[in-house]
């Protein structure tokens, strides 16, 4: 919590960078589709870029939780200058309960705070228990499926990744961000193997879980600035049903 209340500020910077964008955030939105009218439980939401989006792509009611006091003050400054009507919680997402169930959890970098597989499978089952039967579990995540041998760089895309070689399971791998306006930040995501979540997903009761590949936006289709972030993306979406 500390670490994210420190870099508050530059993580919502980095929002900015071309690749969450044209990349991070038209994958996940083709990904959830018509959210009209939708309840919606945004877990781990920071500084609430993608809980205003959803109440602005016409959901009914989104809450953003968060456990980071920094991020939240962020969110609800936001929401105090420009009001969407989105609700903000301070909370452990890993223990959070709403008071309904919703039509609609998403999750952007939530799962790849787990340590442990039990960590992982606490996590699916409060994403499972906030929905209500039929409802969608969202997310995006660390790209698990394919981590090269080497980090290498992806700096041009404003991102740097490191890990131990060769990476173990419940292994850090460091993330580090540099913002068009010179700043930057790090932090420590953990790996587990992608057969770790499917099995998470299961133990917690969901059902159809599956990767989805990124996507890049129309508009830049045929730019060669893209093709090695998109050869091997560092990121990855994910869906699930309850």
């Amino acid at each position: 919590m500390a670490e994210y209340d420190a870099i508050a500020n530059e993580y919502r910077e980095s929002k900015a960078l071309p690749f969450r964008e044209c990349v991070e955030r038209h994958t996940l939105f083709e990904l959830l589709g018509d959210v009209c009218g939708r309840t919606v439980l945004d877990l781990a939401c920071g500084d609430g870029f993608y809980t205003r989006l959803l109440r602005q792509a016409g959901a009914a009611e989104v809450t953003g939780v968060d456990v980071s006091e920094g991020m939240v003050e962020l969110a609800e400054d936001r929401e105090r200058r420009q009001p969407l009507g989105c609700r903000y919680v301070c909370a452990d997402v890993a223990a959070f309960e709403p008071a309904e169930r919703v039509d609609l959890v998403v999750a952007a970098y939530l799962l790849n705070y787990a340590r442990t597989p039990g960590e992982l499978v606490h996590l699916c089952r409060a994403c499972h228990g906030a929905l209500r039967p039929g409802g969608r579990f969202v997310g995006l995540n660390n790209n698990v499926r394919n981590v090269p041998l080497a980090a290498g760089s992806l700096r041009k895309y404003g991102l740097e990744r490191t890990w131990a070689n060769p990476l173990a399971e419940g292994d850090a791998m460091r993330y580090t961000f540099f913002n068009a306006d010179g700043s930057q930040f790090g932090f420590d995501n953990f790996y587990l193997k992608p057969q770790t979540h499917t099995e998470a997903f299961e133990q917690a009761g969901f059902r159809g879980f599956r990767w989805c590949d990124m996507r890049l936006h129309p508009s830049e289709a045929g730019n060669p600035f893209w093709d090695e972030f998109m050869a091997n993306p560092p990121i990855v979406a994910f869906e699930a049903e309850r």
